[in-house]
């Protein structure tokens, strides 16, 4: 299952993109994480679908100091393929 996810709030300046790579290194995804100008995060996620949904549930959460407003997931249309989960920009 591969996903395309826009996650919307505090969630810049707050070490979102790092929390992502090792929160989805745990679960072994891959796939890439970045920030947006508008002050987003968007995420693809590649991975087994149980694990991709237990990696979206926790992305509402995300670190400590982050407060997510909204996480919008849509099909991932590129074929952007990774043999791991980077932080990119």
């Amino acid at each position: 299952m591969k996903v395309r996810v826009r996650i919307t709030g505090r969630v810049q300046g707050v070490s979102y993109r790092a929390w992502t790579r090792a929160t989805a290194v745990r679960m072994n995804l891959t796939g890439w994480v970045r920030n947006e100008a508008d002050g987003a995060v968007l995420a693809q996620i590649s991975g087994p679908e149980i694990m991709v949904a237990t990696m979206l549930e926790a992305l509402w959460k995300g670190p400590p100091a982050a407060i997510v407003d909204n996480v919008e997931v849509s099909d991932a249309e590129t074929a952007e393929d990774t043999d791991d989960f980077r932080i990119t920009r």
